[in-house]
């Protein structure tokens, strides 16, 4: 079995989304008391988002540079960045180590080619929605992306970083999001992609009749295939 490095802490809460996925995947892979082989480096939050604030992203990767180097010294044989909006850096982070860094949106596109969707609502932070570093990687795999307007797209980034990322579930926050997904089912759309790893800890698959698909779950379950791939 690999041994898989995450980067997380970003935030803390998803993270933990990430080790019990991955775990109760290979668990359910190989039986008995199999469990994964994890090396985590779990960043101070604080530290990136005061960066990710003024956009200085070169200081935003080297914080997860050196948290990629020390996972691969520490015996890693791949690494997750367990989050969407810092993928931003991921050429970067990449650069910086000789094992492979497993992204989060490839991920995401096997999941959906192997669902055959072409088609979705694309919701997270608005560095994700808005920067091309995500959606280009989308729609060059022919996938569409739709996106809520720029009114929702302010709510749901302050849902994220002012409550999700510190453990707030507010159930005002989720109907907000559960309007969002409502109106967007009104238009016409078929799926929706959680482009955030928190936004699957305010809204389930069961809360609403809209696909859902959950980068935090595709990118850990995709991890645990990996680890345990001959």
């Amino acid at each position: 079995m690999k041994t898989i490095g995450l980067i997380g802490g970003m935030s803390y809460e998803s993270t933990v989304t990430y080790y019990n996925v991955i775990n109760s995947t290979i668990n359910n892979t190989l039986g008995k008391h199999h469990s994964a082989k994890i090396l985590m480096y779990s960043v101070d939050f604080e530290e990136i988002y005061y960066f990710m604030q003024k956009k200085d992203w070169d200081n935003a990767a080297n914080i997860l540079i050196d948290a990629a180097r020390k996972l691969e010294k520490g015996g890693a044989d791949f690494i997750l960045i367990c989050t969407n909006t810092l993928h931003l850096v991921y050429d970067k982070v990449q650069q910086s180590v000789s094992i492979p860094l497993l992204h989060i949106a490839d991920a995401l596109i096997g999941k959906l080619k192997r669902d055959k969707v072409d088609s979705v609502l694309l919701l997270g932070t608005k560095t994700t929605m808005l920067q091309h570093f995500y959606t280009d990687k989308l729609s060059c795999d022919k996938i569409q992306v739709l996106l809520p307007s720029v009114e929702q797209m302010d709510k749901l980034d302050g849902i994220i970083f002012d409550e999700l990322c510190v453990g707030n579930i507010n159930e005002k926050s989720k109907k907000e999001l559960l309007s969002v997904m409502s109106s967007a089912m009104e238009k016409g759309v078929k799926a929706c992609v959680f482009g955030c790893t928190e936004l699957g800890l305010l809204v389930s698959k069961n809360d609403t009749d809209l696909p859902v698909y959950d980068t935090a779950i595709i990118h850990a379950i995709t991890a645990a295939d990996m680890a345990v791939l001959q």
